[in-house]
């Protein structure tokens, strides 16, 4: 175990905040994944948040689907899902039920059960690999769709929970603009705003685009090298 780690497993109350609250408040959380093969801790280092039907680029900007359902809570709950017929991404569920809305877990560093990570994540380089970005995070996690609507609090030992681990101290956050990702040293922490400023409320709900049209969101699923 990490040294130094606070290992004080996170309340739901935590969770059944705005996600504008929950997403920045999350970096240097410690991710628990229990395997049949063991357990498998990723300290969180980059997330997005996503605000549901006042957010277009969320998956829940229509409102309801059976995909999304877990996305309007209850909170404290996964939402998993499966993206060009390759990828899976992990999402922690909040905000209080009713209301859809979600933190995508971008990236981590693996600190128990790196072995168990590079099983999954052989094409990595080195175990800062294993975990950086949305679709290595959730392979190295062995995350898939059968892991979507997970209850963190399900009982004392549940599949994925969230420990207090390390935050960062709050004024110090980095919140670079969404395409930051793309720079060749992008901070150790990093908040991904999607190009809203600090503080902008998020933008009123307005009709969706046309059918053909590509979301925000898709195309942050599309495969990347970074993914």
């Amino acid at each position: 175990m990490t040294k130094g780690l606070d290992r004080t497993p996170l309340t739901r109350d935590f969770f059944d905040r705005s996600v504008l609250d929950v997403a920045p408040d999350l970096l240097g959380r410690t991710l628990v994944r229990r395997t049949d093969e063991g357990l498998i801790e990723v300290r969180i280092t980059e997330v997005e948040a996503y605000a549901g039907e006042a957010d277009p680029g969320s998956h829940a900007f229509r409102g309801r689907t059976a995909r999304n359902s877990v996305m309007f809570g209850p909170p404290g709950h996964t939402y998993v899902y499966f993206t060009y017929g390759m990828w899976h991404c992990l999402n922690l569920v909040c905000g209080p039920e009713g209301h859809a809305s979600g933190v995508l877990l971008r990236a981590g560093e693996i600190n128990v059960g790196a072995a168990l990570a590079r099983v999954r994540r052989v094409s990595a380089r080195n175990d800062k690999e294993l975990a950086k970005g949305p679709a290595r995070l959730a392979t190295a996690l062995d995350v898939d769709r059968t892991l979507n609507g997970s209850d963190l609090f399900a009982g004392p030992t549940p599949a994925i929970s969230v420990l207090h681990g390390t935050p960062p101290p709050r004024p110090g956050t980095e919140r670079p603009p969404h395409r930051s990702r793309r720079r060749r040293s992008p901070p150790a922490l990093a908040l991904l705003d999607r190009e809203r400023p600090h503080g902008e409320p998020l933008p009123r709900p307005r009709p969706p685009p046309p059918q053909a049209e590509v979301t925000d969101h898709e195309q942050l699923d599309a495969p990347r090298a970074d993914a």
